[in-house]
């Protein structure tokens, strides 16, 4: 398993919307200048994002992006999974049909065993953790 930029890079632009948030909506130039995404990159996360419920899109003067959910309430798992699909380490272990030993296969019930401590220790990074780290070091940055 390997989390591509689709993954990091949502999970960038959600940090940098909860940076910002209580101010006006963050647009996407301000996100791409900040995170050093390209904004036709971000424009293309955008989506999955939005289908997740994470983040809303604000048309007209006043428009740009939000957040719509607290930063306490956004896991690492739930953004990577709504960037990537299902998290798993092989494929056996979200899909049965893979390999015909899955059902009675010590390695695959090993790889399964693997796959939960993965996904649990991601579902408890929530964005707030980060967040709070983030501004230290922007504060750190700023002295």
């Amino acid at each position: 398993m390997k989390i591509s930029t689709k993954g990091r890079y949502g999970w960038r632009i959600l940090l940098d919307l909860a940076l910002h948030d209580g101010e006006n909506p963050r647009l996407m130039k301000e996100i791409a200048e900040s995170q050093q995404i390209s904004e036709k990159y971000i424009s293309r996360l955008i989506l999955p994002l939005n289908e997740a419920g994470f983040i809303e899109s604000l048309r007209g003067a006043k428009g740009g992006l939000r957040l719509l959910k607290q930063p306490k309430e956004i896991t690492l798992l739930d953004v990577v999974e709504a960037m990537e699909g299902t998290v798993s380490v092989v494929e056996c272990v979200v899909d049965k049909s893979f390999c015909p030993k899955s059902n009675d296969c010590s390695a695959c019930k090993m790889w399964s065993g693997l796959n939960k401590k993965i996904r649990k220790a991601m579902a408890e990074i929530t964005l707030k953790d980060v967040l709070k780290s983030e501004k230290k070091r922007l504060d750190r940055l700023s002295v």
